[in-house]
């Protein structure tokens, strides 16, 4: 009797035992694993902790075209470090090259034409002197039996009448000569037109991007898209977000130094250059899951300093920590 009021304790004490096990073993193993990358760490006793863009030194210039056109002829490609005024694209300016020849051909007529107005001009002037010869010498005969009255008239009408025609000539001189220089400036002007269907390097720089093809349809109002854009990659700006709260506890010339996200070892010191003095919302997004978006930033503008040998992209993030403490380096060092 003793044995069967046992067997109902056991029993639950055994289903009790299983339960427990099963739940221990349906639940999820957490085992500890090292971060990817160790957390970027800032050398400074005070800081202030921002997220910087790497950009070139003369901002990113979005090239853009004076006239509409098809792409005849691309000169650059990416990397490319080109000189002031070299030509990075050319237009199809098929058209342009036909008004081109036309107007060298008015030129040349008009200058032939001046050519041709200042021998008449000479001419008339040869001719007239030859009349003012004869009417002095006819007025110089008093005998009127050798020389009549009529003859003199003839003679000084002769004189009026070149007199004429030399003013007539000089006249069509003055009109050649402003004939040839309208036919320069609508030369000058065609020539300014070709000269603007080719696209040039507005300073020394490098190609960041080429987004445009031969055959591809360039068009002269600003767009969205950027199809061709340069920078000074030499040196290289940081451009740091520091928050609103925060950016009363940066100073001009504080010490800075960013780090490139992912690899912390990897730093690079960086120099005061200016504040940008426009507080704006934020949009240098990391993707972080805590990351405030609904905030306010001040752009403070570092150069990079010294170590070379770590590779930086225009575009690239980087983690900046800006020395908020009392030791303020002069002129940013």
């Amino acid at each position: 009797m003793k044995t069967q009021g046992l067997i109902l304790p056991i029993a639950a004490a055994g289903c009790l035992v299983y339960a427990v096990v099963s739940i221990a073993q349906s639940q999820p193993q957490r085992e500890l694993t090292a971060p990817p990358s160790s957390p970027p760490r800032t050398a400074f006793h005070s800081t202030v902790a921002a997220v910087g863009l790497v950009e070139p030194s003369s901002e990113i210039i979005t090239m853009g075209s004076a006239r509409s056109g098809v792409v005849d002829q691309v000169y650059v490609k990416v990397g490319d470090d080109v000189k002031k005024d070299m030509p990075l694209l050319r237009l199809r300016a098929h058209e342009l090259e036909a008004e081109q020849a036309v107007s060298e051909a008015a030129l040349h007529e008009a200058s032939a034409q001046v050519g041709v107005s200042e021998a008449q001009m000479r001419v008339a002037d040869a001719e007239l002197a030859q009349a003012r010869r004869l009417l002095a010498f006819a007025e110089g005969i008093k005998d009127n039996r050798a020389i009549s009255d009529e003859e003199r008239t003839q003679r000084a009408l002769t004189v009026a009448t070149q007199e004429a025609r030399l003013e007539s000539a000089k006249a069509s001189a003055e009109a050649a000569k402003a004939s040839v220089v309208s036919a320069q400036a609508k030369l000058e002007v065609v020539n300014v037109e070709l000269d603007r269907c080719i696209v040039k390097s507005p300073a020394d720089s490098t190609v960041l991007q080429v987004k445009v093809r031969v055959g591809e349809y360039v068009a002269a109002s600003s767009s969205g898209a950027a199809w061709l854009t340069l920078g000074q990659i030499h040196p290289l700006h940081v451009r740091a977000d520091v928050d609103e709260h925060e950016a009363w506890r940066v100073r001009e010339g504080a010490q800075a130094e960013a780090q490139v996200r992912g690899n912390p070892e990897q730093k690079v010191p960086l120099r005061f250059v200016r504040f940008e003095p426009l507080v704006i919302p934020k949009k240098n997004l990391t993707g972080d899951a805590t990351e405030r978006v609904d905030t306010r930033v001040l752009q403070v503008i570092y150069r990079v300093e010294g170590d070379a040998r770590v590779p930086l992209f225009v575009g690239q993030q980087m983690d900046v920590f800006i020395n908020a403490g009392t030791d303020v380096a002069v002129n940013g060092r």
